[in-house]
């Protein structure tokens, strides 16, 4: 990963809505006199994970506003004024919430992200440097599995023409909240796909970068085995209609924030995610879930990549991999 896109060091990771009270009693930045907001997403107003966020925040007042859909640029700069000298942002809602509230937070700092937002240009991919820094602590608790946006350093923006990722180290949340009941009313195939997508975004920038790093790669084949352990043993839990476990909810939370991290990415290339990036934009001109689109660009193009299109991936590293998967997973999979 080259400096001028290095993340920070890694935030704050809080386990359960408890331990946010917590750290709330005692950290200054989220307990000092100034303007709270809280953005809700519709989909999960008057939730259990809701009223014990609102239990949380306490008798301190506060400003709660309910935000529907990913939002577009006119709306995350709309939402950066109104977070404009706000002490403390608390964002409760999904990948697509909690990535408004990136950018929003982000842009309420000044001109300058708004200006590198709104330049016109044809890449898909908008790579913010030098921008200055969140003016308040943004506190992601996301309610959804996969997308790690309460841990990553992008965020997906809509504009007129096209769907854009936005990159910025200044975009990772200062706290992030993992608690179980956020994720109690997701949906089966929500839960799957998250799976899914966390195993996606973890593996892409290893097989698209060619450059060996023996750390970071041997944690990375570690966690997608577990990720694709943890998939087969929800679909078995679940395939009565049944809802995933406790347990099994809290570790893909876990990974889905975890892959983000120094931890599995250090010095990778940051464009190393052309598949990513290429089911985004899928997903956008077709009208489909992300997920829907990642699971019909899987095969080809881990083929192409095989077969030696190395502008997508490395062949070898793709190979060792995938070994590393199936002798790891405890399911037959194909060679």
């Amino acid at each position: 990963m080259t400096a001028a896109v290095l993340p920070p060091p890694d935030r704050v990771t809080l386990t359960g809505t408890g331990a946010l009270a917590a750290r709330i009693e005692r950290d200054p930045e989220l307990n000092a006199p100034g303007r709270t907001v809280l953005l809700v997403d519709s989909g999960v107003l008057d939730t259990p994970v809701h009223r014990r966020l609102t239990e949380v925040l306490g008798p301190r007042p506060y400003e709660s506003l309910t935000l529907t859909g990913a939002g577009d640029l006119a709306d995350v700069l709309a939402l950066a004024a109104r977070l404009e000298g706000a002490a403390r942002v608390f964002a409760l809602g999904g990948g697509a919430l909690l990535d408004r509230a990136k950018l929003a937070t982000l842009a309420a700092a000044g001109r300058a992200v708004a200006g590198r937002l709104t330049v016109p240009q044809r890449s898909g991919l908008v790579v913010l440097t030098r921008v200055p820094p969140r003016p308040m602590p943004l506190v992601a608790v996301p309610t959804t599995i996969g997308t790690g946006s309460e841990a990553s350093a992008v965020a997906c923006l809509g504009y007129a023409d096209a769907k854009r990722l936005v990159m910025a180290a200044e975009l990772r949340p200062e706290f992030a909240v993992r608690d179980p009941l956020a994720t109690g009313t997701l949906p089966r195939h929500l839960f799957v796909e998250g799976v899914l997508e966390a195993f996606f975004r973890l593996v892409s920038p290893y097989i698209g970068d060619h450059a060996d790093q023996p750390g970071p790669d041997a944690r990375v084949r570690a966690a997608a085995v577990e990720l694709l352990r943890l998939g087969y043993e929800a679909v078995a839990t679940t395939r009565t209609g049944g809802p995933a476990t406790t347990a099994q909810r809290e570790r893909a939370a876990r990974l889905s924030a975890e892959i983000h991290t120094r931890h599995f990415h250090d010095e990778r290339d940051p464009y190393a995610v052309k598949g990513w990036l290429v089911a985004n934009e899928l997903s956008t001109v077709l009208g489909l879930r992300k997920m829907t689109a990642v699971a019909a660009l899987l095969p080809p193009l881990w083929r192409a990549v095989d077969r030696g299109e190395t502008r997508l991936g490395s062949g070898r590293r793709l190979r060792g991999l995938w070994s590393a998967v199936r002798a790891g997973a405890g399911q037959p999979l194909p060679a």
